[in-house]
């Protein structure tokens, strides 16, 4: 028998706090809280998915915001940070309706990103259409890529009129 058994200390509550918090999470994930409204739906947050990519002059924001309708939604820009804000409500038809099954997640919504000092924050476009919203983000000119002319002085000119 290994006499370092005896030593090793163990926290025996522990233990079950653990497992105590292993089926409380599995039991609310299973189940929706009672006495909350919309037929027992929890009523929480969700995240619109969003694309972010750049072009030569602009960088462009995609938003999917599916359900949402141009009100329930407003976007603002304040010192270099753009902010979407709203909320996507479950719409109900009919006072007898029943859910059997909601999948789609309803609730307000908040996302914020930093932009670069290269964009020009007061030409900023936003269109809203097929619950997309599509943000352009023009660039500054002074940091749009361009070509530069080189000017070749001293031996290396004289080389290169010379071999002419």
């Amino acid at each position: 028998m290994n006499n370092l058994n005896w030593m090793i200390e163990r926290d025996s509550m522990g233990d079950w706090r653990k497992v105590q918090e292993d089926v409380n999470r599995i039991f609310n994930a299973a189940f929706p809280r009672w006495g909350e409204r919309e037929e027992g739906l929890r009523k929480g947050s969700w995240t619109p998915q969003v694309d972010i990519f750049e072009g030569p002059n602009t960088i462009v924001l995609e938003a999917d915001l599916p359900g949402v309708r141009a009100e329930d939604f407003r976007l603002s820009i304040e010192n270099f940070v753009l902010t979407l804000q709203g909320e996507r409500r479950l719409e109900k038809e009919a006072k007898g309706e029943q859910y059997h099954r909601v999948e789609r997640q309803y609730g307000t919504f908040v996302r914020s990103f930093t932009l670069p000092t290269t964009v020009q924050v007061e030409q900023v476009a936003a269109e809203f259409r097929d619950g997309v919203l599509r943000i352009s983000l023009p660039k500054r000119e002074e940091v749009k890529a361009r070509q530069i002319e080189v000017t070749v002085r001293g031996a290396q000119a004289q080389a290169a009129v010379g071999s002419k």
